[in-house]
C-alpha cells in the first residue's frame, strides 16, 4: 500500500458492505481491501494506512465476535463511528430473469436476513465467506439459475444486474463501525456530542460488576453499551466493553471512572470520538 494518508482499510472485498462505510463516511480517502481484521489492524499499525474501518455490531446479527478480542490488543485508537443502513440486493448474471433462479449465495448472516425472500421465491441457500465475493463467483460461473445477495456496488463492480432491490426482512438492519487509527484524535473536553469507549476488568468479588457500574448511575453518565466476552478461552477470566456519553475530563464522567477503578483490575480507554449524528436521530424516532 502506498500514501497512508490518503489510504483506509477495510476487511473484505471490493463491493463488501465495509467498503460502502468507507466511501461514504471517507469519500476523499482511497479504500483499500484486506483479507481479513488481522490484516485491517496490522496496515494501521504499521502506518501503511492512515484509517481502519471496522464493523463491530449489526442491529440484527448482534456484535462481530472477532473485533472485541483484537481491538483491545492492538494498540489502536477509536477515532469515530459511522452508522450504515444495510441494503441487500437479489443479482443475477446479465439476462437472468427471476423465474429462472434457484439458488441464492451470500454469507450466512445476509441470507438470514433475507429469509422471506428466499422462502417467497422457494430459493436454495448457498453460504459463502462473504457477499461482495459470492457477487465475483456469481459473475464468473455466469449460471442464470444463481443468484447473489449482495450490494448495489457490489453488483456493479462484477457486471451483475439487480433483480430485486433492497429485499432485507427488516428496514432498520444497521451496522455500525469504528474508524480505528494509530494515533488517538483530540477532543474537545467541552464537546456536547462525544463517546468515549473502554475496556475493564472486574475484581473477583461478589456483586464486583454491579458496584463497578454504580457509578454511572450516580453520576448521571448514560452507558450506551455493555458487552461481556471471555478472555483465552477462561470462563472465569471476563472482560467488558463499554460505550459512555460523554469525556473522561468532564466531571461526572471522571468521577464515574474513578469510581470503576475501584472494583476493577485494569480500565483502558480505546477512544474518545465524535458521536455518529445517527446517535439523535434514533432518539427523536423513539
Amino acid at each position: 500500500m502506498s500514501k497512508q494518508n490518503d489510504c483506509i482499510v477495510f476487511q473484505g472485498e471490493e463491493g463488501a458492505n465495509s467498503h460502502i462505510a468507507c466511501l461514504e463516511a471517507y469519500p476523499d480517502m482511497r479504500a483499500q481491501p484486506c483479507a481479513t481484521f488481522d490484516d485491517v489492524f496490522s496496515a494501521v499499525a504499521k502506518k501503511d494506512a492512515r484509517l481502519g474501518m471496522i464493523p463491530i455490531e449489526n442491529s440484527l446479527a448482534g456484535r462481530v465476535a472477532d473485533i472485541h478480542s483484537l481491538l483491545p490488543e492492538s494498540n489502536l485508537h477509536i477515532v469515530g463511528e459511522h452508522f450504515m443502513r444495510v441494503q441487500h440486493h437479489l443479482l443475477g448474471v446479465p439476462g437472468s430473469k427471476l423465474e429462472d433462479l434457484r439458488v441464492a449465495q451470500s454469507h450466512v448472516q445476509a441470507l438470514s436476513q433475507c429469509r422471506a425472500l428466499l422462502l417467497e421465491m422457494g430459493l436454495q441457500s448457498r453460504v459463502a465467506a462473504d457477499t461482495a465475493g459470492s457477487a465475483r463467483e456469481v459473475a464468473a460461473a455466469g449460471d442464470k439459475t444463481c443468484a447473489a445477495i449482495a450490494s448495489k456496488l457490489a453488483g456493479e463492480i462484477y457486471g451483475l444486474e439487480t433483480l430485486r432491490e433492497n429485499i432485507e426482512d427488516m428496514a432498520h438492519n444497521t451496522t455500525r463501525f469504528v474508524v480505528i487509527s494509530a494515533e488517538p484524535h483530540e477532543m474537545d473536553s467541552s464537546a456536547q456530542n462525544c463517546i468515549t469507549s473502554f475496556v475493564f476488568r472486574v475484581r473477583n468479588v461478589p456483586a464486583a460488576l454491579y458496584k463497578a457500574m454504580g457509578g454511572f448511575a450516580t453520576n448521571g453518565v448514560n452507558m450506551t453499551k455493555l458487552e461481556s466476552y471471555q478472555l483465552e478461552g477462561n470462563f472465569y477470566a471476563t472482560q467488558f466493553y463499554a460505550d459512555i456519553e460523554g469525556h473522561p475530563e468532564q466531571r461526572p464522567v471522571a468521577l464515574a471512572l474513578e469510581e470503576l477503578e475501584f472494583f476493577t483490575t485494569e480500565v483502558r480507554i480505546l477512544g474518545v470520538y465524535a458521536a455518529s449524528p445517527f446517535r439523535d436521530r434514533v432518539k427523536e424516532e423513539s
